[in-house]
Parts: C-alpha cells; structure tokens; sequence
C-alpha cells in the first residue's frame, strides 16, 4: 500500500534493526485519512469471507479494527485485553502472548459474550513479527469455536518469522507493507 508504504518512509523512526516507531500516525497519534484508506484496503482483501466479528488486541489495534469495521457494514469490534478489570465478566476465553517490544508475557482476555461459535473472525492489528499475539487471538478464536477467516496486519517485519509461520499453517495473512530489513543508518528497505 503505497501511501502507509510512503509515511513510513517519511514519518517512520527506525530505533534499531528490529524496532520501527510509528507514533505519529499509527498507534499514538492517528491519521485518520490513513486509517481510513487501511479499512478500504482490508474490506476489499475480505470482502467475500462473510465477516461478523473483528478482534484486536489493545491498544494499537482497535483504531485500525474500528477503520476496517466501518467499511465491512459496521461489524462488532472485539479487543482482547491485557489486563482483567472488574468490568470484565468471570467467564473468558484467556491466553498467554510475549510481546517481544515490551519484553514481557501477558494473559491476553476476551468475554464469553462477544464471541461466538457461528461467527466468522478477521483479525486487524498494526504489527506482525513474531507472530506471537497473533497466535494468541486465533488461540481465543478457537477456544470460541468461531471460524478464524483471515488476518489483516498494517506493518509485517518481513524478517522475523511470524508471517511466514502463520502463512505455512495455510491462514490468510494480508500485510498491507511488509519491511525486509531496517539497518543502523535508519534505512528501511521494503519487500517489492
């Protein structure tokens, strides 16, 4: 995607040759023309899989989800959280994902009620690397019972392996830009 490809290259900050930081549009400040050229874009890649539910993860993901629900007649949007509060009901679907960027394990939650064995899920998030919260939402899709269609990633980092893992177990991953390699010098170099 030509205009997320060209705002990283413009706004990007490449931290090291595995961290990319993208908080001025994408998941601190959002632009919002962005967000929604990134739901035109995913609506069309998904259009025929009958979606029902869109699940995210907090907290980068759900402006994205959002974007991509309003094209899809407005499905339900469902974000796991990281943290259990005391709003959250007692009955979850519940994993364990590494966030490699933090450093650190969380149990990951969503409530019985918004997911449901007869939906059809697409998964929207900012990043793939690892592949780790990923696979941590298709875990809860499972747990449901919902059929997991697809997932619809803004940034892969092409040379981490989660993409290519997930891609081999014959899911549908769309990235919308996928990064080959960042270096030192602050150059990011993208696939295609």
């Amino acid at each position: 995607m030509k205009l997320l490809k060209d705002k990283i290259i413009l706004e990007g900050v490449v931290v090291n040759s595995e961290i990319l930081k993208v908080s001025s549009f994408l998941n601190h400040q959002l632009d919002v023309k962005l967000l929604d050229a990134i739901g035109d874009e995913f609506s069309k890649l998904f259009c025929k899989k009958n979606v029902t539910r869109i699940l995210t993860i907090e907290s980068s993901g759900i402006a994205l989800a959002c974007a991509v629900a309003r094209k899809m007649n407005n499905v339900p949007v469902v974000f796991a959280k990281k943290n259990k509060s005391g709003n959250v009901p007692e009955d979850v679907y519940t994993t364990s994902i590494y966030s490699f960027t933090h450093n650190k394990s969380y149990d990951i939650i969503v409530s019985k009620n918004f997911l449901h064995k007869d939906d059809n899920v697409l998964i929207i998030d900012d990043f793939l690397a690892k592949g780790s919260a990923l696979n941590g939402l298709i875990d809860i899709i499972k747990q449901s019972g919902a059929n997991f269609v697809g997932a619809g990633i803004a940034i892969e980092k092409g040379f981490q392996d989660g993409g290519k893992k997930l891609r081999e177990q014959g899911f549908q991953i769309e990235s919308l830009v996928i990064i080959e390699k960042m270096d030192c010098c602050g150059n990011i170099f993208f696939k295609n």
